[in-house]
């Protein structure tokens, strides 16, 4: 079905994949975080358990906004670790590792996605799309907020 919203196929398009792009990096950083918030230890063991909670639950909330945004758009996101791993810069950790490179890896990984927050936001205003807009924006803050968090435990 042909959609009539203001934006062309292509803009839509594009828009979708930039989406993908965030959200692969997001749901490689909930995994991560989340793997951390389990296996933290060490003296900052019960301020860095609840910290990495909140922020993995946040993160759930934000992936489901973030793929439902896409779905708007009219496109079908490829939701599997599979597809997610192959565009993602976020790179899972295999080993369980200290509290500190904890916190650093998340740091970097905030990082990347207030990066593609970015990209994001300044393609979605280049396309007209104040909705993408609003949410990119409402999420590079949250992103920034975590990773001040994280910045000062280290």
């Amino acid at each position: 079905m042909a959609h009539n919203t203001g934006m062309s196929d292509e803009e839509r398009a594009s828009m979708s994949g930039a989406m993908a792009k965030v959200l692969a990096d997001l749901y490689l950083l909930y995994l991560k975080t989340q793997n951390f918030h389990w296996n933290v230890t060490g003296a900052a063991f019960f301020s860095l358990h609840l910290l990495f909670e909140k922020q993995y639950q946040e993160m759930a909330d934000e992936i489901d906004e973030l793929a439902e945004r896409v779905r708007s758009l009219g496109f079908f996101v490829d939701g599997t670790t599979v597809a997610f791993k192959k565009i993602s810069s976020i790179v899972e950790e295999q080993k369980v590792v200290s509290w500190e490179e904890m916190v650093k890896q998340l740091v970097d990984g905030h990082e990347v996605v207030i990066r593609e927050l970015r990209n994001l936001n300044f393609l979605a205003e280049k396309h007209r799309d104040p909705g993408t807009v609003d949410m990119a924006g409402r999420r590079l803050a949250a992103h920034e907020k975590a990773l001040w968090m994280l910045r000062s435990q280290l």
